[in-house]
C-alpha cells in the first residue's frame, strides 16, 4: 500500500467515510500527486438510475412543502458540518485533486459561504406584486419549487460546484442527485456524509433529498435523459456541453451549462505593473491551470510588453512546482497523462505558430505517474492556432496591442466567453472594457485576474461556456419554476386590454 493511500484513508477514516464504500469496485480513483491508486468506488450503471430518479422525485414531493425558512435550517446544519471537517475535507481535495493546501481549504470555504448565502436566501424567495389594468385585481408572481435537480460536476472543483447547486435547489425545495467526476469519487463520498449527518440532526428530511450516483458517462447520461429530472447543471467540456445540451432540449428540461473559458486579460499603458504581475501569476499558474477562469491569454500594449514580460519571466521560473502538501509550493501536478500530453501538443503547436516557449518542461518529482509541468509563457506573434483552443493546463499564450479597440476585439475573438480582466488605472478604458462595447464574457473585471469568483455574484458564462449562472445574485431562480397569479376580489369581470365579451 501506498504512502498516499495511506494518507486518503486516514482522511476518509476523520471524516467518517465507512471503508466499506472502498471495497472493489471498478472507478479507480488515482492521486495525482503520485499517481498511485487512492481507492475504488463501485460505479453505477445506467439502469440504476431510474429507482434513484424516483427516490429523489418522491423526497421532492415531501420536501417542496416545507417551508423556506425551515429548508435553509438543514442547509445551515450542513454548513456547520463542514466547518468542522474544513481542515480534512481541504486534505482530500488536496490529496485527490492536486490542489495545493490554501486553494483545497479554500473550495471547502466556498461550500460554508454558499451554505450561508443559501440560508438567508430562504427568507427571501421573493415574488412580485404588478401593477394591474383592472380595478378590484391583483397580479403577482409566486416562485415554487422545480423538482429533481441533477449535478454532473468535475475533478477541479470536486466539491464546490456541487455545494453551489445542491444549497439553493435543496433551499428551494428540490432533491439533489449528483454525478461527481470519475477522476474525484473520493471527495464526493465525503461530502454526501457530511450531507448525511446534517439530515441526521435535521431530524424529518426525506429519504432521498441528497443522492450521489457515481459512474461513467452513460449514468450522466440516463440522468439527463430522465423525464422527472427537470433541471441538470453540468460543468465540463464544451464537448460535453454540445452533448448535454440537445438532450435536455429534446425534452424541453433546463440547463445550466458551465463549460470552458478561453480566457483573457488586457494590460493597458496606464496600468500598475506590479500589480498585474501577482493578478496575473495566479489566475495563469493558480490550480496547475486546470480551472475553467484559468488566465490563458494574456493581451499587452507593446509600451509596457517587454517591462511586463520580463517580470513575469522572472516569476514564472522563481514558483515553486511541486508536491502541494508542501510549504511554499504553489504549483501542484496536472490532474493525468491525457492533461499533460494535451500540454505538450498545444505547446508544440505554439511553436509552430512562430510562439517563443519558456517553461513549460516536465518536473521530475521520483515518479514516472505523476505530472508536474513548470507553467509556460508563450509569446505569440499573434492570436492564432493553439491560442484559440483552450487546453487545460498552465500556458499563458501572450501577444502584443497598439489600441483599446483592438485589444478587446482579440479578448472577444474566441468561441468561449467565461471570464476576462483589464489592467488599468484609466477610467475610460476601464469602463468601455465593462460597457456594451467591451468584453463579451459573463465575467468582468478590473485590476484583478479572471480567476477567484466570489459566491455573492451570479457565476458563469456566453458562447460556448454556455450560458449557465450559478451561485450568487438572482441564480435561485433557475432553481425554481414562476407561477404569474392573477386574484379577482371585484364583482365585476374586466378583460385585459379593454377586451369585451358579454354573454348576457
Amino acid at each position: 500500500m501506498n504512502q498516499t493511500k495511506d494518507d486518503v484513508l486516514a482522511v476518509l477514516d476523520r471524516l467518517g467515510v465507512d471503508r466499506a464504500v472502498l471495497a472493489g469496485g471498478d472507478i479507480v480513483a488515482r492521486s495525482p500527486i503520485d499517481g498511485g491508486e487512492a481507492g475504488r468506488v463501485t460505479a453505477l450503471s445506467a439502469a440504476d438510475i431510474d429507482a434513484l430518479v424516483r427516490k429523489a422525485h418522491a423526497a421532492h414531493l415531501a420536501w417542496r412543502v416545507v417551508p423556506a425558512p425551515r429548508r435553509g435550517e438543514l442547509v445551515r446544519l450542513l454548513g456547520e458540518e463542514l466547518r468542522a471537517v474544513r481542515t480534512d475535507l481541504g486534505l482530500l481535495v488536496t490529496l485527490e485533486a492536486g490542489k495545493i493546501l490554501s486553494e483545497g481549504l479554500g473550495e471547502v470555504q466556498e461550500m460554508i459561504d454558499i451554505c450561508d448565502f443559501a440560508v438567508g436566501l430562504s427568507r427571501q424567495l421573493y415574488g412580485l406584486t404588478i401593477a394591474t389594468e383592472r380595478p378590484g385585481h391583483r397580479l403577482m408572481e409566486t416562485w415554487h419549487p422545480l423538482g429533481v435537480c441533477g449535478v454532473i460536476s468535475a475533478f477541479n472543483f470536486p466539491v464546490a460546484v456541487w455545494s453551489w447547486n445542491a444549497a439553493l435547489a435543496l433551499v428551494c425545495g428540490n432533491s439533489v442527485i449528483w454525478k461527481p467526476s470519475e477522476k474525484t469519487p473520493l471527495t464526493a463520498i465525503a461530502v454526501q456524509a457530511a450531507f448525511d449527518r446534517a439530515a441526521a440532526k435535521f431530524g424529518s428530511a426525506p429519504d432521498g433529498l441528497s443522492i450521489l450516483a457515481q459512474g461513467h458517462a452513460d449514468v450522466g447520461q440516463a440522468l439527463v435523459d430522465h423525464p422527472l429530472v427537470p433541471l441538470v447543471s453540468a460543468t465540463g467540456s464544451t464537448r460535453m456541453g454540445r452533448a448535454v445540451a440537445p438532450r435536455l432540449a429534446a425534452r424541453f428540461a433546463r440547463a445550466i451549462l458551465e463549460l470552458g473559458g478561453n480566457n483573457a486579460a488586457i494590460v493597458a499603458p496606464s496600468a500598475d505593473l506590479e500589480l498585474a504581475v501577482r493578478g496575473i501569476a495566479f489566475a495563469a499558474m493558480g490550480t496547475a491551470g486546470q480551472r475553467c477562469t484559468t488566465l490563458r491569454r494574456l493581451i499587452v500594449h507593446e509600451a509596457v510588453a517587454d517591462r511586463l514580460l520580463d517580470r513575469l519571466a522572472a516569476a514564472y521560473r522563481s514558483v515553486k512546482v511541486g508536491d502541494p502538501r508542501e510549504a511554499g509550493t504553489l504549483v501542484g501536478p496536472l490532474i493525468d497523462k491525457a492533461s499533460y500530453d494535451g500540454m505538450v501538443q498545444a505547446l508544440a503547436a505554439a511553436k509552430a505558430a512562430g510562439g517563443t516557449v519558456i517553461g513549460g518542461d516536465r518536473v521530475d518529482v521520483g515518479s514516472g505517474d505523476a505530472y508536474y509541468v513548470r507553467p509556460a509563457l508563450v509569446v505569440m506573434p499573434d492570436q492564432a492556432g493553439p491560442m484559440l483552443e483552450e487546453t487545460f493546463a498552465p500556458i499563458l499564450y501572450v501577444v502584443r496591442y497598439r489600441d483599446l479597440d483592438q485589444a478587446i476585439a482579440l479578448q472577444n475573438g474566441v468561441p468561449q466567453g467565461l471570464a476576462s480582466s483589464i489592467f488599468t488605472t484609466d477610467m475610460r478604458e476601464a469602463e468601455t472594457f465593462m460597457s456594451p462595447a467591451g468584453s463579451d464574457c459573463g465575467i468582468a473585471n478590473v485590476n484583478l485576474g479572471p480567476s477567484g469568483a466570489e459566491i455573492g455574484g451570479a457565476f458563469g458564462g456566453e458562447k460556448e461556456t454556455g450560458g449557465g449562472r450559478e451561485a450568487g445574485s438572482d441564480s435561485w431562480k433557475a432553481y425554481m419554476r414562476r407561477a404569474t397569479n392573477t386574484i379577482n376580489y371585484s364583482r365585476s369581470l374586466p378583460l385585459a386590454q379593454g377586451v369585451q365579451f358579454d354573454i348576457g
